[in-house]
């Protein structure tokens, strides 16, 4: 409020005037003052709040990652588990399967054996016309060495060219027993598809002959 003035004729008393204005600035001042420390606190709790929000919010985000983290772990070691099992029964009936084809083999190659005791005898001239050409063909490839005459470099050579020959032999060897074998093995199937049919046929034929009496 401004302070009043005199009526006239009246004496002013400027330093009243004066003292009032400063007393009037130095209130609203202090009151300035009062309201900035009031916001000021104000701003500093609502900081505060802000800072502790945001730690709560990081600790439920990392309360949440590790729970998320936990179950995907526990998800991929249920993941690993069903795999082993499968992969486990999977192994499981591949042995059984190759333990009855075995079995099978072993029986047919078995019946297939006293098969062919029938015919060894046939065979026999056979086989010794067949040993006799092998006899040959070895008498062919031993060629002498003649290496009597040779320097160590050649002596070198030479040995060289036979290994490489002794490899490629090996390599056919090796080609032409799987081929037996295959081919055996194939016998021994096609030999049980047939007796098979023949049971088959044989059954057949009863059962017609039956409901005909």
């Amino acid at each position: 409020m401004a302070p009043k003035l005199p009526d006239s004729g009246d004496k002013v008393d400027f330093d009243d005037i004066h003292r009032k204005r400063q007393e009037k600035d130095f209130a609203e001042l202090q009151s300035l003052i009062e309201a900035h420390f009031i916001q000021r606190k104000k701003d500093e709790e609502d900081l505060i709040s802000l800072v502790n929000r945001i730690d709560k919010r990081r600790a439920e985000r990392a309360e949440q990652q590790r729970i998320r983290a936990e179950k995907e772990k526990e998800r991929q070691a249920r993941l690993a588990e069903e795999k082993e099992r499968k992969e486990q029964e999977e192994q499981r009936k591949k042995q059984d399967e190759d333990a009855k084809k075995k079995k099978v083999l072993t029986q047919k190659t078995a019946t297939y054996g006293v098969q062919a005791k029938g015919t060894e005898g046939r065979k026999g001239a056979k086989k010794q016309t067949e040993r006799e050409k092998k006899k040959k063909i070895l008498a062919e490839r031993r060629k002498p060495l003649n290496i009597d005459h040779l320097g160590d470099d050649k002596l070198k050579e030479k040995a060289s060219e036979l290994w490489q020959w002794l490899m490629e032999l090996e390599s056919e060897k090796f080609d032409l027993t799987e081929k037996f074998k295959r081919q055996k093995y194939e016998i021994a199937v096609l030999q049980c598809r047939v007796n098979e049919q023949s049971k088959f046929a044989k059954g057949r034929g009863k059962k017609g002959g039956g409901r005909l009496r």
